[in-house]
C-alpha cells in the first residue's frame, strides 16, 4: 500500500485549503462577531466530524485457548471504540478473532482480510512484506533475567517486578517424566547436556514463525550444538501453550520451548487441570535460556483499504490510552502485555537476523 504516496496527498489538498483561506481578505470577513463565531462553530462541527468505519477486524494468534482469548478481549471492543471516536473515527463493529495459527493471522494480514493482529515479532517480520508493526507492547520485567539455566532453578519462582521491557527470554523446560528429570538433573548439578541427551527426548514446539516457540530454541541449539529443532528425533508441533503443558504434565513429551514467563501463567492449572503432581516450579525445571527477544506487536494489514496513515496514529493513541487504564491492562494482560509504546521497524532488525539464520541451517 502506498501510504506515502496518500500522505503526500493529503499534504496537498491541506496546503491548497489553507491557500484558499489565507486568499480572504479582510473585506470579506464578518463584522458581526456573532456572525464570525457562528461561522467559526460551524467550520470546527464541520472538521472534526467523525470518518465512518463499518468493520474493524482484530485478530490474535493463538498463543493460548481461542475460547479464553475471546473471552477475555470482549471488553476491547467497546474499548477500541470509545478511542477511536476520540480521534476521529466511528467505527460501528470491532470483529475480534483469534487465528488458527500463527502463520494463518500473517496470511490473513497480508491480504487484508484482518485490519490489526497481536502478533510477535517473528510473525511479523516473516510477512513484513504486507504487514507493518505500529506498537511494541511493554511487560513487567522478570525478577530473573539471566542466561544461566541453573540460575532459573536455584532461584525459583519467577516473580514479576514493576521495571518496564520490551523484550523477553524463552526457556527450555524439561517436565516431570524421567527423561525430563535426568536432564533437569545434569543442569542443576552444573554439567552441561550434550545433543544426544538432549535428541533422546520428546520435544512439543509451536509453529516455525513462533519466537520463543520455535525460532530462538532453534536458534539455542544451533548456537550450542551445531543443530536445530528441524534436526530432533522426535519433535511435534502444538497447537497451544496450554496443551503442550498438559501433555509435560503427564509426561508425554519431556521438554518444550516456551517464553519466560509462562510456568507463571499457568501456575494454577499446572495441577487442577493439566494433572500436574507437585508445584509447577517444582516439576519443570529450566535446561537453556535463549537469547533476548523483542516482544509482541499490535500490527496492521499493508493491503487493508481502510488503514490510512491517519488512521494508523489513532489506533496508536487509541492503544497507547488503552494500555494506561486498569480496565485496559486487565484486557491485555491475557498476553502478558502491561502498555504499549510505538514501533521501530528496526527493532527487529535481531529478529530478522534469526530467522535468516534459521533458515540456513534448515
Amino acid at each position: 500500500m502506498k501510504l506515502n504516496k496518500i500522505f503526500s496527498l493529503g499534504m496537498t489538498l491541506m496546503t491548497a485549503l489553507a491557500f484558499t483561506a489565507c486568499g480572504n481578505n479582510a473585506d470579506n470577513q464578518p463584522e458581526n462577531t456573532d456572525e464570525a463565531n457562528t461561522s467559526e462553530t460551524a467550520s470546527t462541527e464541520t472538521t472534526e466530524e467523525n470518518k465512518a468505519i463499518d468493520k474493524l477486524t482484530v485478530q490474535f494468534v493463538p498463543s493460548r485457548e481461542p475460547e479464553e482469548i475471546i473471552t477475555a478481549t470482549e471488553p476491547l471492543k467497546d474499548m477500541l471504540k470509545e478511542e477511536l471516536e476520540k480521534e476521529g473515527y466511528e467505527v460501528e463493529d470491532v470483529d475480534i478473532s483469534v487465528g488458527t495459527s500463527y502463520e494463518a493471522t500473517g496470511e490473513a494480514m497480508s491480504a487484508g482480510t484482518v485490519d490489526v493482529g497481536f502478533i510477535p515479532g517473528g510473525t511479523y517480520v516473516t510477512y513484513d512484506d504486507g504487514v507493518e508493526a505500529i506498537l511494541t507492547a511493554t511487560r513487567n520485567g522478570l525478577s530473573i533475567e539471566s542466561d544461566d539455566a541453573k540460575e532459573w532453578n536455584d532461584k525459583a519462582p519467577t516473580e514479576k517486578v514493576d521495571d518496564q521491557v520490551t523484550f523477553y527470554r524463552g526457556l527450555v523446560l524439561a517436565g516431570p517424566s524421567e527423561k525430563g528429570q535426568e536432564l533437569a538433573a545434569k543442569i542443576n548439578n552444573g554439567e552441561k547436556l550434550s545433543w544426544e541427551d538432549l535428541d533422546s527426548a520428546n520435544w512439543a514446539v509451536m509453529g516455525p514463525t513462533s519466537p520463543a516457540g520455535y525460532l530462538y530454541p532453534s536458534l539455542w541449539l544451533k548456537n550450542n550444538y551445531e543443530h536445530t529443532i528441524s534436526e530432533l528425533s522426535n519433535a511435534v508441533q502444538a497447537d497451544s501453550y496450554p496443551s503442550s503443558f498438559a501433555r509435560l504434565a503427564t509426561g508425554q513429551i519431556d521438554v518444550l520451548v516456551t517464553y519466560g514467563d509462562a510456568r507463571m501463567d499457568f501456575v494454577d492449572q499446572w495441577q487442577s487441570e493439566f494433572g500436574g503432581k507437585n508445584d509447577i516450579f517444582t516439576d519443570v525445571q529450566v535446561i537453556g535460556v535463549t537469547d533476548k527477544m523483542m516482544n509482541d506487536t499490535i500490527s496492521v494489514s499493508e493491503s487493508s483499504e481502510k488503514m490510512t496513515p491517519e488512521l494508523i496514529e489513532a489506533l496508536q493513541n487509541a492503544f497507547i490510552n488503552i494500555g494506561n487504564t486498569d480496565e485496559g491492562k486487565e484486557v491485555i494482560a491475557i498476553y502478558t502485555h502491561n502498555g504499549y509504546e510505538k514501533a521501530n521497524p528496526a527493532d527487529y532488525d535481531s529478529e530478522r537476523e534469526v530467522q535468516k539464520m534459521a533458515r540456513d541451517a534448515n
